[in-house]
């Protein structure tokens, strides 16, 4: 069904139901008295409830710990004491990142969930010092290892849109309960595309910031291609959120230090006069379907119209898929190192296939993705020079049928094949976000995808917005903004 069709979506025009509302708007309601956390919160849960049976998009929900954290949030607000930023907002966070109290499993039978569970990921715990409120975990495939998510453990996670087909990966099933009401805020995790892929296919905004702006405990497997990022409605919520969680960490050895200014605060300066690349398919290398190349150009002339230059132009670089995979499969050989045989036969099969691969790998072979790495960002570097930021699709196709890792019939042997307009940019630890420009004859979302330099994510997020503020970014059809 689409999700137009789905009894369990709010009307848009609907002004009353808080699980259509961005997180602005709860915090305005909040603030006026016109709601409290605690109806927020149990509605999000109970729409959380009614979608799981049909998208898969959580793990658990934490229901008990959510509502009681929603009680005290509407204590503050009673009293005109607001904790933070996000005080009484109901957020979820992907089954990858600590969250206290609760179990973080991966997506994996290998990991038992008996455990004391006492820590915060770096996120969390800034989300939990600004009053947010937990409303559950998030699915993942297996130790995040692709770009759609299923797993061992938890099985397939859909899409919103249609739920025969793939939610995207590996942050799967943020992008599901976002879309479809179970909180305004996700925390997702885009080591090759993990935030901006289900962004896309599930209709929502998701921002990959620049490596080390969101601090993360423990390091991943994956090395510094690991980032993690919000996931939301709009570029609004999603510039809120990382003024909340950007913020240093001392668990995190290799994150920035504390941000130039407020994310939100610079949205309003829209994107007159900023030099636009525009690379519809990376210079030829990329077969992108008709009715994607035609949202996003159009995407494209809305953000001229707004007083952008742009320019039809293409980074200079081939596909650095080879090295990537160099990177990504070494990295799932270190998952798994000291894995039994028995623990080995637990694995999802194609997981297991890479982790084999990696452990082949010579170093003098990693060391040499390594130098393609450095050269790939040197060049974007110097493109940026150029250009403030490069537009492209965020993915060449929208989402196909659940379960497979790739299309059927695609030829594409790995998840990479069908995602190489996200993964160059984790090699150079560039910001990139996904913003959502129309869908394809089958009702199903298109992604544009915005990258800047390094440590310009408030280009990214300004762009984005003023997409969004023109009509050209569409929110989820439940959601309502702030006034």
């Amino acid at each position: 069904m689409k999700p137009t069709d789905r009894t369990d979506r709010t009307d848009p025009t609907d002004l009353t139901d808080p699980t259509g509302f961005t997180a602005r708007r709860l915090l305005d309601g909040y603030r006026k008295g016109e709601f409290g956390p605690v109806e927020a919160v149990r509605a999000v849960l109970e729409r959380a409830a009614r979608i799981q049976p049909e998208v898969n998009a959580f793990v658990r929900l934490t229901e008990k710990d959510a509502l009681a954290q929603a009680r005290a949030a509407q204590e503050r607000w009673r009293r005109g004491e607001p904790k933070g930023l996000l005080d009484g907002v109901p957020v979820t966070v992907k089954d990858i990142l600590l969250m206290r109290g609760h179990p973080t499993l991966r997506g994996s039978k290998t990991i038992p969930a008996a455990g004391s569970w006492d820590e915060d990921a770096p996120s969390v715990a800034r989300l939990r010092e600004h009053g947010a409120v937990f409303v559950g975990k998030t699915t993942t495939p297996e130790y995040g290892w692709k770009g759609v998510t299923d797993s061992p453990l938890t099985g397939i996670t859909r899409n919103p849109y249609d739920p025969s087909r793939t939610a995207g990966g590996s942050s799967g099933g943020s992008a599901a309960a976002v879309a479809l009401g179970a909180g305004p805020l996700s925390l997702g995790t885009d080591g090759g595309g993990s935030v901006r892929i289900p962004a896309a296919f599930c209709g929502i905004f998701g921002l990959k910031p620049t490596y080390g702006r969101v601090p993360l405990y423990p390091a991943s497997a994956f090395g510094t291609l690991s980032h993690v990022g919000p996931m939301a409605r709009d570029a609004a919520d999603a510039a809120l959120m990382l003024d909340v969680i950007g913020a240093p960490d001392a668990r995190d050895w290799s994150a920035l230090g504390p941000a130039p200014g407020s994310f939100a605060a610079a949205l309003t300066a829209g994107v007159h006069g900023l030099r636009v690349a525009f690379s519809p398919s990376l210079g030829g290398q990329v077969a992108v379907r008709p009715a994607v190349a035609a949202a996003v150009r159009r995407a494209v002339s809305g953000l001229a119209g707004l007083g952008a230059y742009v320019e039809e132009t293409d980074p200079d670089f081939s596909d650095p898929v080879d090295a990537f995979h160099a990177l990504w499969f070494a990295g799932a050989a270190r998952v798994t190192q000291r894995f039994s045989p028995g623990q080995r036969e637990l694995l999802d099969p194609g997981l297991r296939e890479i982790c084999g691969q990696g452990a082949r790998l010579s170093a003098l072979e990693y060391l040499a993705a390594v130098d393609v790495r450095m050269d790939l960002g040197r060049r974007m570097g110097l493109f940026h020079e150029r250009h403030d930021l490069l537009v492209t699709p965020t993915l060449p196709l929208t989402a196909f049928e659940a379960g497979p890792e790739v299309p059927t019939g695609s030829g594409h042997r790995r998840w990479t094949g069908w995602t190489p307009f996200t993964y160059p940019f984790n090699l150079t630890q560039q910001p990139a976000a996904t913003v959502p420009v129309g869908r394809d004859a089958d009702g199903l979302p298109v992604g544009l995808q915005i990258v800047a330099a390094r440590h310009r994510d408030d280009l990214v997020l300004r762009a984005a917005h003023a997409l969004y503020e023109a009509g050209v970014a569409t929110a989820p059809p439940n959601s309502t903004a702030a006034a």
